[in-house]
């Protein structure tokens, strides 16, 4: 099983930044990163099940949203290269955020698992994307 992880702080207190963050169909904060993204269906996106398309080619659904822990989690139905659907199977995206009380801070988590023959194509595609996202996260509360 292969996994990316990544995390960053952002200088915005907790419940601001998951605002942001959960609105699975609003990736505007990430522009640069994201420079499209088509809703797919009638779900909203703050519901499971919502779906998306990133940039004409990751074809995405929100399989988990708990507003408790401040986290989601969705799938990648199809996608580019090492994700297309015949690549790679079971790769699940998290994101999570905590706040840091020492300074009203966000501590955001963004991981993935999956399964492939290639575990390393995967990551090398991924790892820069989530990194590219976070930074982008970071920035939009600077």
């Amino acid at each position: 099983m292969g996994k990316c992880y990544h995390s960053v702080v952002v200088n915005a207190p907790c419940a601001t930044v998951w605002d942001v963050l959960k609105k699975f169909h609003d990736l505007s904060w990430a522009a640069g990163v994201v420079t499209h993204v088509e809703k797919v269906g009638e779900v909203g996106g703050e519901e499971v099940g919502a779906q998306r398309i990133l940039n004409g080619v990751f074809y995405e659904t929100l399989v988990a949203l708990d507003e408790k822990e401040r986290t989601f989690m969705y799938r990648i139905d199809d996608g580019p290269g090492p994700v297309a659907k015949d690549a790679v199977s079971n790769y699940i995206g998290a994101a999570r955020t905590l706040p840091i009380t020492a300074n009203n801070t966000t501590f955001v988590e963004w991981q993935s698992t999956y399964d492939s023959s290639n575990d390393a194509a995967v990551g090398e595609l991924c790892n820069p994307i989530y990194q590219a996202l976070l930074n982008a996260l970071k920035s939009h509360f600077t």
